[in-house]
């Protein structure tokens, strides 16, 4: 059998323990499936002392996590740390100029810097390997890599984010509001003390971003990720939804055009949309994360599990642990980095699709009409329009209307026309419904 793969583990918290109880509990089937052993011989962290269920007492310690990408017992670096810049970030450039294999979880670094990492990799012929940070235990990296790469994939799209799925899935439980499940989710561990990255759709965004240009042969491009939170959603929101036949969920969705003559663009996006009760992401419900990928020759492929969490995320880290081992590395984005093309980001005005607005008004006469008046004026049809119960204490109502099919342009022409009027007392909330 080949000599063991010696691994620098950067990062001890609930993922890293994970990654060395899955190997010292898995050890014979690892090897038998790797075809060498997998031995974590160094690790690091900011604490020594603390006790985190594993035993580290057979490691070397380095202070300094980069120390670990120039030592000469080690052959690959897991980094468990995360944060975009910063010493995540020092350690990845490290290791690979040390000629060694990279294994993260850190989306962040990888859609802010995978290109430049990627560039290195593939020049020196090195793994980098980042199944952990898009959708925790879910081989949704190696399925469009690997699985699917023999389709030209059409559409990605999916659940991304655990927190918010908790969230909103909640709310349709319970009929609790916003704040009270977010504090819950705080309190049950779902979501952090800072919770801005999940609610406000910037960790989704990240994982689209990898996706994305790992389906369409993209080259990354977060900043172009046009990102909508979950937190103008109400419980009177996820009720009115109920009661037309869906659920809410924060859709993560990337696609390619290509007018005729024309260089292709791509859209990316993250917003709350209204999902059919009878589509299978409406039933992906509390931390589960759901990706749909579709392939002209596969059709529809779903990935669905768990998105985060010690065990699923350590899964997906020894995963690319054992193709290392197995010297399978190939280009970290399918295709190699100098071959990915520069995509412009998709205008979608011109897009058809029905939607979902809710309204915070005056309770006062001519508000409707008012707002019917804005959407005739900008070519928007309504299908349905919704006003129930009494004002409340700071004397508004909720006003909902679902439209026809039309153009994106038309209801933002009608947002436009009624934006500064004295009738709305908060911004509208404005949800599309989700096509099949």
């Amino acid at each position: 059998m080949a000599k063991p793969l010696r691994l620098g583990l950067a990062g001890l918290g609930t993922v890293g323990a994970g990654v060395i109880r899955l190997l010292d509990t898995n050890r014979e089937l690892l090897r038998a499936r790797a075809g060498r052993d997998l031995e974590v011989v160094a690790v690091s962290a900011r604490d020594r002392a603390k006790d985190r269920g594993v035993d580290l007492s057979g490691f070397a310690w380095e202070d300094d996590m980069t120390a670990l990408a120039s030592r000469d017992d080690v052959d690959v670096v897991v980094e468990l740390v995360g944060g975009t810049d910063g010493p995540a970030l020092d350690l990845a450039r490290a290791t690979l100029a040390q000629g060694k294999g990279f294994v993260t979880a850190n989306k962040a670094m990888i859609a802010h810097h995978g290109l430049e990492l990627a560039k290195v990799a593939e020049a020196d012929h090195l793994a980098l390997k980042f199944e952990a940070a898009v959708a925790g235990g879910i081989p949704v990296v190696k399925g469009l890599r690997e699985g699917a790469a023999a389709n030209k994939i059409e559409r990605i799209y999916g659940i991304l984010n655990g927190t918010c799925n908790y969230i909103l899935s909640t709310m349709e439980d319970t009929g609790a509001d916003f704040g009270d499940v977010l504090s819950d989710a705080q309190r049950l561990g779902y979501a952090e003390a800072d919770p801005t990255f999940d609610i406000e759709g910037v960790d989704a965004a990240h994982k689209l971003a990898i996706l994305a240009s790992i389906g369409f042969g993209a080259k990354l491009d977060f900043d172009a990720v046009r990102v909508t939170g979950i937190t103008q959603v109400q419980a009177a929101d996820i009720a009115q939804a109920d009661a037309l036949g869906y659920v809410i969920r924060l859709i993560a969705m990337a696609d390619v055009e290509q007018a005729e003559g024309q260089s292709p663009t791509l859209l990316q996006r993250v917003r709350p949309c209204l999902v059919s009760k009878d589509h299978p992401l409406a039933p992906v419900d509390g931390p589960t994360n759901a990706v749909v990928a579709e392939g002209n020759f596969s059709g529809r492929l779903l990935f669905q599990g768990a998105g985060a969490g010690d065990g699923p995320t350590a899964s997906a880290v020894v995963a690319d642990l054992i193709d290392i081992a197995r010297e399978e590395a190939g280009a970290p984005f399918s295709i190699p980095q100098a071959e990915l093309v520069t995509m412009a980001p998709t205008e979608p005005g011109h897009r058809m699709e029905r939607t979902y607005i809710r309204f915070t008004v005056a309770d006062r006469p001519g508000v409707l009409a008012e707002i019917t008046a804005a959407m005739r004026d900008a070519g928007v049809s309504i299908e349905s329009l919704i006003q129930k119960g009494s004002a409340n204490e700071s004397g508004d109502v909720l006003v909902a209307m679902v439209t026809h099919e039309g153009q994106e342009r038309c209801v933002r022409q009608a947002l436009e026309l009624l934006d500064g009027s004295d009738s709305l007392t908060a911004a509208p909330l404005v949800l599309p419904l989700l096509r099949d």
